[in-house]
């Protein structure tokens, strides 16, 4: 069976004019959603910004042993070993490691649909699209419902049985302190765990299925030939939240750590491996929320200029009853949208920026205002200069 199907479909003025009216009015709802985001995304970084320096600013260094009473309630900073009594384990094949969790990666390999879609403008305003949809074998940790292809006869998936999945101990200790599960889960997972052929065996004892176990780079393999892979095999792998060192900002609760209520904002609680200060924590915690900030904020511009676009869509379809016409209205529309998504974008960032931090965004503008200023008068001074020999 060909691993390629090729769907020709007629589309008409009348039916291209009723979706563009659709997608405006999607684009209308976009546009909405996208002017909320950057407004609140302005909020959550100078949020975020006063809280952590609020923190930076009260945060005081404790060890991890004994516990001091006199610090209940504060922000506190531990650095220390983290140890447990017990192992993380996948009892389903077996594995266990000394840590405080254990994540099992697992992918299969299935089939996935890949289309491709050419269009043609017709005279009179319908289109013609041929989309040629082709199908492949590759390794997905995500089920692929191949129920869903365009041609789904001979590119049958079966079932992902076999998911992702962590295994935590149950408790665990840094010095006199006793951690909570969601401390415990923040400890990053930055070691890769090595299957040794070794374990083959145990491996295969404990796995109930019936597939073939074999170990190959590392990893659990489920299939007949790690080399030549078929549909349905499996493989699997694994990640190691270690003991050892452990960084901890926090407030003190009791014998434990919860979330730190700033009077910013925002409730801090911070984990980080390695004996980290506490400054280059607040740090990589103020490194971090620029990062979101900017990330969101190139993400609401790109959609407010794809939301002003087809906004457009309308104007567009009435003038594809002449292709070229249409083509050439159509690039126009994208160049405005763009623009327009910039403009608005950045007029909510600015607005956001006078709501949340006024001061800040005067002084900016007076700034900008001597800048200008400034400069205008410096080539003022220019050009009399470079006129007065002339007159001479």
């Amino acid at each position: 069976m060909s691993d390629t199907f090729t769907v020709t479909t007629k589309t008409s003025w009348l039916t291209r004019l009723k979706n563009s009216v659709i997608g405006a009015l999607l684009g209308l709802l976009l546009i909405v959603v996208m002017v909320v985001l950057l407004f609140w995304n302005e909020g959550r970084a100078v949020q975020t910004a006063r809280s952590l320096a609020e923190g930076a600013g009260i945060v005081v260094d404790v060890p991890a042993a004994p516990v001091d009473a006199a610090n209940e309630g504060r922000l506190v900073h531990v650095s220390g070993d983290v140890a447990t009594p017990h192992r993380p384990a996948d009892e389903t094949f077996g594995i266990s490691a000394e840590g405080v969790r254990l994540e099992r990666r697992a992918e299969m390999f299935q089939w996935k649909e890949s289309s491709e879609t050419r269009t043609q403008d017709k005279l009179g305003g319908g289109q013609e699209s041929t989309t040629t949809y082709s199908y492949s074998k590759a390794w997905d940790d995500s089920p692929v419902d191949s129920s869903r292809f365009k041609q789904p006869a001979g590119h049958e998936n079966p079932p992902m049985e076999i998911v992702a999945k962590d295994f935590q101990v149950p408790e665990a200790g840094l010095g006199a302190f006793q951690l909570s599960p969601r401390v415990v889960s923040m400890i990053p997972a930055g070691k890769e765990l090595a299957v040794s052929p070794d374990q083959t065996a145990a491996i295969d004892a404990a796995y109930s299925g019936n597939k073939r176990v074999t170990v190959s780079e590392g990893r659990i393999y489920l299939g007949f030939n790690s080399t030549a892979p078929a549909v349905g095999d499996y493989r699997i792998s694994y990640r190691l939240a270690p003991l050892g060192p452990v960084s901890i900002v926090a407030r003190q609760a009791a014998t434990g750590f919860d979330d730190y209520q700033t009077e910013a904002g925002d409730a801090l609680l911070m984990v980080a491996t390695g004996t980290v200060p506490a400054e280059k924590m607040f740090k990589d915690a103020e490194t971090a929320n620029m990062v979101v900030t900017w990330l969101l904020r190139v993400v609401g511009l790109v959609f407010l200029c794809v939301g002003f676009s087809l906004t457009m869509l309308p104007l567009q379809a009435v003038a594809m009853v002449l292709p070229p016409v249409g083509r050439l209205i159509g690039a126009g529309t994208g160049l405005v949208g763009t623009v327009l998504g910039i403009v608005v974008g950045a007029g909510t960032i600015a607005l956001a920026w006078f709501w949340y931090r006024p001061l800040l965004a005067l002084g900016i503008i007076a700034a900008g205002l001597a800048i200008a200023l400034l400069l205008g008068r410096i080539g003022g001074r220019r050009a009399r200069m470079a006129a007065s020999p002339a007159a001479a």
